[in-house]
């Protein structure tokens, strides 16, 4: 006779599976932070250092899950319940944190709490993962702006009018997958990483403001196809009345892989106050199927991107972007707004040496001009809630990072990171700065004009033990923010 079993915890155990999920995942830089400080950092560690698959779309399902989910009853979560024959588990796991935040960036100092529940198992072909939590946030800011560039509601003073007391708000991510023998589909709410960068991902890129998302994803040899759609937010604001239009984002990503080496392409169109499910098709080429829509109401771009494993735990990788040309000589001459390009190129080491895991990456990012733009504001701007969804300093922008990073088996983290990066203030620098149709093939652009180029430092040490972490970061010079953190998880 089969038999399940429940088992409620209210100690702390050895083991590691406090924070299992379902899907390899983005890191996390603003809310919703996980005992892990950077996971997809040691994600890309391992395959650079030849552990994992060069596979560069994320979030990215977990063969593993089961198996460290099911099969490992050290470590249990507060609530923890699985069938005898490991064919169905659930887990539920509370949440609270305390965080002090903020800097001269910000013009705040923010004294955080939060609390949730991190829920996660499976069920005959169902893998599933849900984060949610609650905030309460008091500020120094008489009129606060929000952190993570998410919805923020102010509660004011009775006493004092148009004084901000304290802050509430809630925020979750989630990913639902069902595994079939033909492919994978999932539901999350995310933000989406696809390419061979870290930072610089041009056409997603995990910096994104989380959106809600459908994906599909197969395999066939070396060649794997993921399709995704995208529920994007026009205005900054999310309760705004602008956002009664829709904004539709439709990508690909298929990726080649021969082990060592990886391509990749990325297509992504985007339409306004127009939706079109045939775009979700895989075998759909969407810079083909684009121009079957009215130009006015929708956008795009494509991306070939390459990854190279070396000897002794190097890697390198690059990505061009195309986001509108006049002709191939345009590009060449580069002297117009039309020719909408962006390159990105990259280099890693990755090496474990007994208990601890050691490399570093540097990235150089060039975006012209009026890149994830289009001809009229709010429309079809390759953003989320006003953010881009690609290059995350957006167009006529220069970045420059390089991250040295260190790791103690599962628990202490050390990182040192520096950016040099140069943002241009002229014409095409923002993502609604728009020009008409007719100007497009006369108007000058200028990359850069205006430009600064800011240097910030930021080191970063962080703990995590099996149900709590404790980390904190300070960014100096060009850029000053900083966030100290601990967390407990059971």
């Amino acid at each position: 006779m089969k038999k399940n079993f429940l088992l409620i915890v209210f100690c702390f155990f050895a083991g590691t599976f406090a924070q299992t999920y379902s899907t390899y995942n983005t890191n996390r830089p603003y809310t919703l932070r996980t005992l892990d400080y950077t996971p997809l950092l040691y994600r890309y560690h391992d395959i650079t250092a030849g552990y994992a698959p060069q596979s560069f779309y994320y979030p990215q399902m977990n063969q593993n899950f089961r198996n460290a989910a099911g099969g490992s009853h050290g470590g249990l979560p507060l609530l923890y319940w699985a069938a005898e024959d490991n064919s169905a588990m659930l887990a539920i796991s509370p949440v609270l944190a305390f965080d002090m935040r903020g800097g001269k960036d910000l013009g705040d100092t923010i004294q955080s709490y939060e609390g949730g529940l991190f829920v996660r198992g499976y069920k005959d072909s169902i893998d599933f993962w849900l984060d949610a939590r609650m905030f309460s946030e008091g500020h120094s800011a008489k009129q606060p702006k929000s952190w993570d560039r998410e919805f923020l509601e102010n509660q004011g003073n009775k006493d004092i009018e148009g004084e901000v007391e304290y802050s509430s708000y809630s925020r979750y991510r989630g990913n639902l997958n069902i595994r079939m023998g033909f492919g994978n589909l999932s539901f999350a709410r995310d933000a989406a990483h696809w390419g061979p960068g870290y930072f610089h991902n041009l056409s997603l890129n995990q910096n994104a403001v989380p959106f809600n998302q459908m994906a599909f994803s197969t395999t066939i040899g070396p060649l794997t196809v993921v399709s995704l759609y995208g529920d994007l937010r026009i205005g900054s604001n999310s309760m705004s009345t602008t956002n009664l239009k829709d904004r539709n984002l439709y990508a690909h990503r298929y990726e080649l892989n021969f082990g060592n080496t990886q391509i990749g392409i990325n297509e992504i169109t985007i339409l306004y106050d127009l939706n079109k499910p045939w775009l979700f098709v895989p075998i759909v080429p969407l810079f083909i199927e684009k121009g079957n829509y009215t130009e006015d109401n929708n956008n795009g771009s494509l991306a070939i991107d390459f990854s190279q494993r070396l000897p002794f735990g190097l890697r390198v990788y690059s990505e061009f972007l195309l986001d509108d040309m006049e002709s191939p000589t345009s590009l060449v001459r580069n002297d117009n707004i039309e020719a909408k390009w962006a390159w990105m190129a990259g280099f890693s080491y990755a090496g474990n040496f007994g208990d601890f895991k050691a490399g570093s990456i540097a990235e150089y990012a060039r975006v012209e001009p009026y890149v994830y733009s289009h001809f009229h504001p709010n429309t079809v701007q390759v953003a989320h809630l006003g953010h881009s969804i690609g290059a995350p300093n957006g167009p006529n922008s220069q970045t420059i990072n390089w991250l040295l990073y260190a790791k103690r088996k599962e628990a202490f983290q050390i990182q040192v990171g520096q950016e040099w990066a140069w943002k241009g203030t002229d014409y095409g620098s923002a993502i609604n700065d728009t020009t008409p149709i007719s100007g497009h093939f006369k108007t000058e652009k200028h990359f850069l004009r205006g430009a600064k180029m800011k240097y910030s430092l930021t080191p970063a040490i962080s703990y995590s033990a099996l149900h709590y972490a404790i980390s904190t970061e300070y960014s100096f010079f060009g850029r000053n923010a900083f966030c100290s953190r601990i967390m407990l998880l059971w």
